[in-house]
């Protein structure tokens, strides 16, 4: 079972997903001009037109992946401020340093989040 936080690791996660949310919004923002619709008027070949379509696909699933994303940081952050971040939303256990220090916007510990995934399976 996870330990609660210390506030060295409180600090070491609060920067990290003020760099997460940064690094997302940065990313939405450069990558906004790449989903816009492609101009099926624009002279180009037939595979061509096809290739930038995917890519646009591509790009609009990321930007899709990582506004999901800001959104989780955000709310990470709205925990930070209410004092329950790095409790599971779900059981209230202690979510735990490693997890959180690979996700830092995770809400769920391991346990419940792997019970969410199999439900979606």
């Amino acid at each position: 079972m996870p330990e609660a936080l210390t506030e060295d690791e409180i600090g070491v996660l609060q920067r990290s997903l003020l760099a997460l949310a940064e690094e997302l919004r940065s990313l939405l923002s450069s990558s906004q001009e790449g989903a816009r619709p492609v101009d099926l008027d624009e002279p180009i070949g037939r595979l061509s037109r096809m290739d930038a379509m995917q890519q646009q696909s591509m790009l609009r699933a990321n930007r899709v992946s990582a506004q999901m994303r800001l959104r989780q940081a955000e709310a990470a952050m709205r925990r930070f401020e209410l004092d329950e971040y790095g409790i599971c939303v779900e059981c209230g256990e202690d979510v735990g340093f490693a997890r959180l220090e690979a996700r830092p916007e995770a809400p769920f510990c391991l346990q419940c989040q792997s019970l969410r995934e199999s439900r979606n399976t």
